[in-house]
């Protein structure tokens, strides 16, 4: 397939919407979980249906459960509608959840199906569905290194007015 120069802008723009909300959910930055979604936009994550705003505010607290988090994402398939103001995605998703008071792995597989809508030049999510494919937990085993002397991920948790990097 043969795509304009706005088109393939278009597909990195909705592809940082995707990477902000990862970033936004692992960090604890309610606003940049935000930036990815309208403010009417809805979010169906199964233990949650509703505004995806309320859903951000709940994400918050809830991820709380875990020292760190990582959302990493493949596989992400956009398909522009016609018109240009609209998309549809598909993203493959794995996240792994450190548990806080425990030395256990939480990991999630599942996929996002998502509508993009563009305004004024901007795209982000105006709804989502979460798709549950599995999940595993397990005891994590120490490695045959001196891992004492490493940050753990949540030493720059939540990053909301920091700025990147170390």
């Amino acid at each position: 397939m043969h795509y304009t120069p706005e088109q393939l802008s278009d597909i990195q723009h909705i592809q940082g919407v995707a990477q902000r909300y990862c970033r936004g959910v692992d960090r604890l930055d309610a606003d940049l979980m935000k930036s990815a979604y309208w403010p009417e936009a809805t979010d169906d994550h199964g233990v949650f249906v509703g505004n995806a705003m309320e859903f951000v505010d709940l994400c918050m607290v809830s991820h709380l459960h875990w020292r760190s988090t990582n959302h990493c994402i493949f596989n992400h398939h956009i398909e522009l509608d016609p018109g240009g103001t609209r998309a549809r995605g598909e993203i493959y998703n794995v996240a792994y959840l450190f548990q806080k008071d425990e030395p256990v792995l939480d990991t999630w597989h599942g996929r996002y199906l998502d509508i993009y809508e563009k305004r004024s030049a901007v795209w982000r999510i105006i709804e989502r569905v979460c798709v549950y494919e599995g999940s595993t937990t397990q005891r994590i085993e120490t490695m045959a290194i001196d891992a004492s002397r490493f940050r753990t991920g949540d030493f720059d948790r939540p990053s909301s007015g920091r700025t990147l990097g170390p």
